[in-house]
């Protein structure tokens, strides 16, 4: 029922069209437009222009008007002609079966409405019958050529697709027409609009051309084509800086136009693309003359590139260089001399409708009448170009038609033909016209290439020349660009900013991404001339400073031996240990004198023991870090001057507490000293110290490691955990124990002076603050590889501080004032003292 319902309305709108089409009186028609024959082509051909103006009804326009004649139209119409003659006297294609055509002249949509009509309807008295299955319709019509446009092709395609009845097309490029589910039965022999954008676009890459305004024509071919060569263009970093469309009923010079021309040139690009019928294109380069819009690059479509219609336009000599997409330049042999003789043969009356026939102004062309030899039309290339698409075509078909017929070289068998066979037999077409080949693809669309074209304006008149050549499926473009003349002389840029220097990047300014600003890659990263926008980050092991175009291997440094500042150190820390083991070996000598026993005796020997100790760690800072020199570093040095600090400590609390209080206390003073007490202090806090350091060697383990981040161009091998919690811990421990050694010092401030050590102890302690305080100073600020330089400088000045303090004053006693180092000396400073302290 839905079935039925829908063609019956469409019967009704063909019918109503039809008859509006068809509502003409007997009138004249030209000969030639027609030839009997066993099976019809219809050809639809622009003979004539439109006329352009704004109706309020519809009308059926009248294609013979003075002043309208279209010569490149006529070309077409005679190319069709000839085809069929050619055909008609061939033994090889087509035997005995003649084949005969109705041309019509479609100026107009109406016009073209009407001649599609009268291809339908042409086997009855102007009915269009609606059948059930449309397989079912017959026809002496086997196929329409044409029309030129791509407009017209779209309503007559959508007309046929019903019937299927075969429109090979000549001119019609729209990407649209190539949907068969819309157009199930329309071919072409022009390249797709799919194609030429691709090669437009492949063309602007090739000079580098990035910032391009876009002008369409109004229609389907213009607006489409701009449409579909942005969508194209913009991926590949083309930036389309103005777009526009000329209007259908546009002028040159009205207000609309010039306001095109103002912000086209407002626009700022040199370069052009005008995707446009030839009508328009005209209509717009007037304006653009008018405009005094100069040294520019144009990139024409195909209907304009070669068209002597536009390089007609007064003054278009000065717009700049203009450089094209034509199809591929191919000759029709024989067709001019076809055209002198039909010239000849036709003569100046025109004729009348013969009587009880359908008069029909789409076949009537009065100037063609008038024409001479040397008045007629010339054929310039671009016309032939077109003229061959129309060869072709009428080929296509009569190669379908023999393939259904089952031709021999002698006859071909009769029977009914219906459009639906004709059409699946055109697209199996492959045969050579020409030596070109000839065939479609599964969207009807031909195998074909492409001319690169340049206007030359050198000679006494305007010529092209052909500079490359652009192959399809896939599309390759192949330029000789010295052959082009630009109009400055050199290959003009068309950029809204100019490339960034090697190692800058864009950063986007604006809505374009061909508008950007250059700013230079980040030191550790580079952008190098193959890379449009990013910079890339370099390796892990590589640097780059800012604004490069490569990265560098960094520089792998460390605390080496031979490092000057290393020997300096170096040699002040074995000297350190060369006194530490002298000392030693001193008060081992003189063990039993005065001097070494208020000093502590063997207590003597671990406080040197843990200096050497602590001296010894600074070997593990120099060279590269290993397991073993990163956990030896700082907890060797740490617990050597805990227990020098522990021992320092319990000596001076012992010597405040036999001078004090070993009379006022004495069961105090000989629990402490029957119990050992300053052995069993050294001992536990020697004992904490240590299981402080193995929390922190097990907890917060130190290990070779690279720094990367402090500088760009190196890596710094180092220790982990340098200031880690346990480091902190075991520094906090010594803190307190140096605390309590300098209150044990000031509280035997009045002690005999062989007994009084506050002085030196003070001394030692300060430059122990003092020295660690600049190491955290400079390790807050510095963090190259001179930091366990640093530490060690720290470490060799506590430890020198200590020594100084304590040991120098009794070993020069012992060396140099050996008078003093006896009992009878130490014996008058205690009666001194007791004799203060008893007068106090």
């Amino acid at each position: 029922m839905a079935f039925w319902a829908a063609h019956g309305l469409l019967s009704l709108q063909l019918a109503v069209a039809y008859c509006w089409a068809l509502n003409c009186e007997r009138r004249e028609f030209s000969p030639g437009f027609s030839l009997p024959g066993d099976f019809l082509l219809a050809g639809l051909f622009s003979l004539h222009a439109d006329c352009l103006q704004v109706r309020h009804r519809p009308l059926v326009t009248s294609c013979d008007r003075p002043d309208s004649f279209n010569g490149h139209g006529y070309h077409l119409f005679q190319a069709m002609r000839f085809a069929v003659e050619e055909i008609n006297n061939s033994t090889a294609l087509l035997p005995n079966v003649t084949l005969g055509y109705e041309l019509y002249d479609v100026c107009s949509e109406s016009s073209n409405v009407y001649a599609t009509m009268r291809v339908l309807a042409l086997q009855g008295t102007g009915h269009i019958d609606m059948q059930r299955d449309l397989r079912n319709h017959s026809s002496k019509l086997v196929a329409i050529i044409g029309p030129d446009n791509t407009d017209h092709a779209v309503t007559t395609a959508a007309l046929l697709g019903p019937f299927l009845m075969p429109l090979v097309s000549y001119e019609a490029s729209s990407m649209t027409l190539s949907a068969k589910r819309k157009f199930p039965s329309f071919l072409r022999t022009i390249p797709s609009d799919r194609h030429q954008v691709e090669v437009m676009v492949q063309l602007l890459q090739s000079f580098g051309w990035v910032w391009i305004s876009l002008i369409g024509s109004y229609g389907d071919y213009g607006q489409l084509g701009i449409q579909a060569l942005e969508e194209l263009a913009t991926p590949r970093g083309i930036c389309v800086a103005f777009k526009d469309v000329v209007p259908f009923s546009a002028q040159a010079g009205d207000p609309r136009m010039e306001y095109m021309m103002r912000r086209l040139a407002g626009a700022r690009t040199t370069v052009v693309v005008v995707f446009s019928n030839r009508h328009l294109a005209g209509v717009f380069f007037r304006s653009v003359v008018l405009a005094n819009l100069t040294g520019k690059v144009w990139i024409a479509s195909e209907d304009w590139a070669i068209s002597t219609y536009i390089t007609s336009v007064p003054g278009i000599r000065g717009i700049g260089t203009v450089l094209g997409v034509a199809i591929q330049q191919k000759q029709v042999p024989g067709l001019k001399e076809f055209e002198e003789s039909y010239v000849r043969a036709v003569t100046a009356a025109p004729s009348t409708c013969p009587e009880e026939s359908w008069c029909s102004t789409n076949q009537l062309c009065r100037e063609c009448h008038g024409f001479t030899p040397l008045s007629m039309p010339k054929l310039g290339a671009f016309s032939m170009s077109a003229a061959h698409n129309v060869y072709q075509a009428v080929y296509a078909v009569a190669h379908g038609l023999h393939q259904l017929l089952g031709c021999t070289s002698e006859a071909c068998s009769r029977g009914p033909v219906y459009p639906w066979q004709v059409l699946q037999q055109i697209y199996k077409v492959n045969f050579l016209l020409h030596k070109k080949t000839v065939a479609f693809d599964d969207n009807g669309d031909p195998l074909g290439f492409y001319d690169i074209i340049a206007w030359d304006w050198n000679g006494p008149e305007w010529t092209f020349v052909v500079i490359g050549s652009a192959s399809l499926s896939p599309v390759h473009l192949d330029i000789n660009k010295t052959r082009i003349q630009w109009h400055g002389n050199q290959v003009p840029a068309s950029v809204c900013s100019t490339d960034c220097l090697a190692g800058h990047h864009r950063v986007v300014v604006g809505s374009h991404h061909c508008c950007f600003e250059c700013m230079p890659c980040e030191a550790g990263t580079f952008l190098n001339t193959s890379e449009l926008h990013t910079c890339q980050p370099c390796g892990m092991e590589e640097w780059a400073p800012e604004g490069s175009t490569a990265c560098f291997p960094r520089t792998v440094e460390f605390l080496d031996w031979h490092e000057p500042i290393s020997l300096v150190l170096l040699a002040t820390n074995t000297l350190l240990l060369l006194l530490l083991v002298g000392t030693a070996g001193l008060f081992a000598w003189h063990l039993h004198t005065p001097v070494v026993r208020s000093a502590g005796g063997r207590l003597c020997f671990l406080m040197l023991g843990s200096l050497v100790a602590g001296s010894c760690s600074f070997y593990s800072f120099f060279g590269e870090p290993t397991v073993p020199t990163c956990l030896l570093r700082q907890t060797l040095f740490s617990l050597g001057f805990a227990i020098f600090l522990s021992c320092l400590t319990i000596r001076s609390f012992q010597l405040v507490v036999i001078f004090k209080f070993s009379t006022k206390v004495p069961t105090l003073y000989h629990t402490w000293a029957k119990n050992h007490g300053a052995g069993l202090f050294v001992i536990a806090s020697s004992m904490l110290h240590l299981l402080i350091c193995l929390t922190w060697l097990a907890m917060w383990t130190p290990r070779p490691t690279r720094e990367y981040r402090r500088f760009p161009h190196l890596v710094i091998l180092e220790c982990t955990q340098v200031n880690s919690v346990g480091f902190l811990v075991a520094f906090a421990h010594n803190i307190v124990l140096s605390i309590s050694t300098f209150v044990c010092s000031y509280l035997g401030k009045e002690l005999p002076e062989n007994y009084n050590e506050a002085k030196c102890v003070t001394f030692s302690l300060l430059l122990n603050f003092l020295s660690w305080i600049a190491f955290f100073t400079v390790s807050s600020i510095y963090q190259g590889i001179y930091l366990p330089a640093v530490n060690v400088l720290a470490g060799l000045t506590t430890l020198s501080g200590g020594f100084s303090g304590y040991f120098l004053p009794k070993c020069y006693v012992i060396l140099f004032r050996p008078q003093l180092n006896n009992t009878e000396h130490f014996q008058a400073s205690i009666q001194d003292y007791t004799r203060r302290c008893g007068t106090t």
